[in-house]
């Protein structure tokens, strides 16, 4: 194998497909990436098993061939690298080294065979279709956050991705949850995807997506199947197992009779939480909520550091309410909130609320209160 590349396209191949190795793993050849040059192309493909990455650049190949690389070492030499170098590659096959050379630097780097590199087994995908970068950012940003890291509840690990029923017709639907908070988020139903199974999509696997995301005129390719999941565009494709649990029914804790409401100012909110639980090292610390006629007081008690108390002005005509919440689960809701206003609907101190961003009801976000 020998090819040429310039060290711009090798260093973004590179840094996107060795993400996803993992650091610490018994198996030496899941440490290394997989370079295949062939054509005018060259693909690179790292795995952790459960996540697959190829990533191709074009390069000038001079002699076809694939060989594998430590991926930590090799992206850090690359991006050690001068701007602008031309970055040759040689492996002749026989010394198990890959040569490495860019003006005055030459390295040399141990390689292991190509044929023990784990390639992901292709799926027969049963819907297929594309959809806008934005769109697919919307869903699984919004969502993300609500993703429970608790092992023992697997199913909650990651983001449920289906086709539902909403007041619009419907829509594709990312929900995450860890019995806490609640995300629920809509967009337009794509051509092509009235067919797609309901997947838990692994959270390593939502964080990798949002490296293809950035290019807000790109449409993804997206192809689902029972077991699997892949995300692709003209330069990356990213597979992924979904996770082999089911997903609870969400609807029951998505309250629909919440009368009290409550708007204000999304930015200032957020800015107010923030300000207010300064007092308490614990990041657990409740946020106590006091609700009058178009006035909010936001209040902490930390009996170790202090307590502090700010006002805000908002739209509120409902009765006298007090509920308190986890501070960080009210800034983790507040800011993702696109919107000037967020809406908050309460029941009572003791039930969930809702919150949604101004009138817009493809974005719900559900939070349970704590005992102030």
């Amino acid at each position: 194998m020998k090819f040429s590349i310039e060290r711009g396209a090798l260093l973004r191949a590179v840094a996107r497909a060795q993400s996803v190795v993992e650091r610490r793993n018994t198996i030496p050849i899941l440490a290394n990436v997989l370079i295949e040059a062939e054509g005018d192309e060259v693909h690179f493909r790292a795995t952790d098993l459960d996540i697959e990455v190829v990533d191709k650049a074009p390069a000038k190949v001079e002699r076809a061939g694939a060989t594998t690389v430590n991926a930590v070492t090799f992206h850090e030499i690359v991006r050690k690298l001068p701007d602008g170098a031309l970055v040759n590659l040689t492996d002749d096959g026989a010394s198990g080294r890959l040569s490495v050379e860019a003006g005055r630097s030459h390295f040399a780097l141990a390689t292991l065979p190509r044929q023990d590199f784990p390639v992901m087994a292709n799926a027969e995908y049963s819907a297929n279709f594309a959809a806008p970068a934005p769109v697919l950012r919307r869903l699984f940003d919004k969502s993300k956050f609500a993703i429970s890291t608790e092992e023992t509840r697997y199913y909650l690990n990651g983001v449920y991705m289906h086709v539902a029923e909403a007041n619009s017709g419907r829509v594709l639907r990312c929900v995450a949850t860890d019995g806490h908070r609640l995300a629920r988020i809509d967009a337009g139903l794509p051509d092509g995807a009235e067919t797609m199974p309901g997947v838990i999509v692994p959270r390593k696997a939502v964080n990798e997506l949002r490296k293809l995301l950035e290019d807000d005129d790109m449409e993804i390719a997206v192809s689902v199947s029972e077991t699997k999941i892949r995300f692709a565009t003209p330069e990356i494709t990213l597979t992924s197992k979904v996770i082999d649990g089911t997903f609870p029914d969400y609807t029951r804790v998505i309250p629909t009779n919440n009368q009290k409401r409550l708007e204000v100012d999304a930015s200032d909110f957020a800015k107010a939480v923030d300000r207010v639980a300064t007092v308490s090292s614990e990041r657990s610390r409740a946020v106590k909520l006091q609700l009058d006629e178009d006035r909010l007081i936001l209040s902490v008690n930390a009996p170790d550091a202090g307590n502090a108390e700010e006002e805000l002005v908002v739209a509120y005509s409902d009765e006298k309410l007090e509920i308190g919440f986890n501070a960080k689960y009210l800034l983790e809701i507040a800011s993702q909130v696109d919107r000037e206003n967020a809406v908050f609907l309460f029941n009572s101190s003791g039930d969930p609320t809702l919150m949604r961003e101004g009138s817009d009801d493809s974005a719900v976000y559900v939070v349970m209160p704590m005992r102030v």
